[in-house]
């Protein structure tokens, strides 16, 4: 275990200060690839997508019916119309529909050239070689005809580069016929956990140790972002063992997350060993949890994000500043989207430094978006069951102190 004097005061930042001043350690992957659309789920593209066809493709029937030339209908009585034969979805007979004449046609199937027109079957007697037409639509010439690029037409952007592609982007680019898509690499983030206290999850604990659950957490976030990860045993609370890990990981990561190790300690070895070996910056930044923060580039080059050891306080920070930095790393232009709810219960907040309570979300029987503390200690640092059950954060400005039921409050997502 390594010991160093407790070092000088940090400089002092608010959370929005500190999460630009980490986001300009990284930028966007240059590597791309690739991918078939049925893989491509959760991946961010790198390519704008224009649509090569029109949406649909033909003018086509939204109802099965008869399709028939406008003109043909008797205004406020019956029309008898002689049935031309059938077209049902995926035919490609366009028959030549003569004056007086109709085709019966299916939800979805080509509407002849030469009509205009859909009579829902609902508004006749169901003919099949004649039909009386008990009266005309009301929605007029062209009732009924979903008309060739309604949807979307040739040329028009469907996608842009920096979407991440979810259902409704798959199913927009299946519509279009894409079957292959240009995406961002996943990029590499190492995990480096630290801590002699560190016991992995199934064997039995010692005295003096805990569980390590930073490293699962995180590289659960992680994978849901789109991120390979990158992980290792916990590092022992030694320099030169902390040293030759960071070597190790920096040789193939586009970023690494430290975890632990990170405070004013006289034992803190992450901190110690990224001052020393790579000028490390720290600051406290004004959030609870999460106070103590740093960055670097190890050995001048790979970006190195030191989150607090503190259970809560990790996937905290890992929200706030490691998740910005892997989507900037993807070139994702997604931005965290905040919103409100009322307050399910009472509690405080510390005066100057804002404040991030993982909660649970309902909704109650007015349809009021109502949002509790997982944990009746709220915001502490080292509850880690509280991240169980939570679905959002709330965000509690500097300058309130407490929160009261029934306040107005900001919550962000957690994912």
């Amino acid at each position: 275990m390594t010991t160093h004097e407790v070092p000088a005061p940090r400089a002092l930042l608010t959370y929005d200060e500190y999460r630009d001043e980490v986001l300009a350690l990284v930028s966007p992957t240059p590597r791309t690839e690739r991918v078939h659309l049925r893989d491509a789920l959760g991946r961010v593209l790198a390519e704008d997508i224009a649509s090569p066809i029109d949406v649909p493709p033909f003018a086509n029937s939204a109802m099965d019916g008869y399709a028939v030339r406008w003109d043909d209908l008797a205004e406020g009585g019956e029309t008898r119309l002689i049935v031309r034969g059938d077209v049902p979805a995926g035919s490609r007979w366009d028959p030549p529909v003569a004056p007086g004449e109709c085709v019966r046609v299916m939800t979805g199937a080509p509407v002849p050239s030469l009509t205009d027109s859909v009579v829902p079957v609902e508004l006749t007697d169901g003919g099949l070689t004649e039909v009386i037409i008990r009266e005309r639509p009301d929605r007029g010439r062209g009732a009924h005809v979903r008309g060739a690029g309604e949807d979307v037409s040739r040329g028009a952007q469907v996608a842009a580069v920096g979407d991440r592609v979810e259902p409704g982007i798959v199913s927009a680019l299946a519509g279009i016929g894409i079957g292959e898509v240009e995406v961002r690499a996943r990029p590499v983030v190492a995990l480096a956990t630290t801590g002699d206290e560190l016991a992995a999850p199934g064997t039995a604990l010692e005295r003096g140790q805990i569980y390590e659950s930073n490293g699962p957490t995180l590289a659960a976030q992680l994978a849901t972002l789109g991120a390979e990860v990158l992980r290792r045993e916990p590092i022992r609370d030694e320099v030169d063992a902390f040293v030759a890990a960071l070597d190790e990981l920096a040789a193939r990561a586009d970023l690494i997350i430290v975890t632990g190790g990170v405070s004013v300690g006289a034992y803190d070895v992450a901190r110690i060993a990224l001052q020393e070996h790579a000028a490390a910056t720290f600051r406290h930044v004004r959030i609870q949890p999460g106070k103590p923060q740093g960055w670097a580039r190890w050995r001048g080059q790979t970006p190195v994000l030191a989150l607090p050891g503190n259970p809560v306080s990790a996937a905290i920070s890992f929200t706030l500043f490691g998740r910005p930095m892997v989507e900037r790393l993807l070139g994702s232009h997604r931005t965290d989207t905040l919103t409100t709810a009322i307050a399910d219960g009472t509690w405080r907040s510390p005066s100057g430094r804002r404040q991030f309570v993982p909660v649970s979300l309902r909704t109650d029987v007015d349809g009021r978006l109502l949002a509790a503390p997982t944990h009746r200690r709220g915001s502490a640092s080292h509850m880690v069951t509280s991240l169980a059950g939570a679905d959002a954060l709330a965000e509690i400005p500097e300058e309130t102190t407490e929160v009261a039921a029934r306040d107005l409050i900001q919550i962000r997502s957690l994912t």
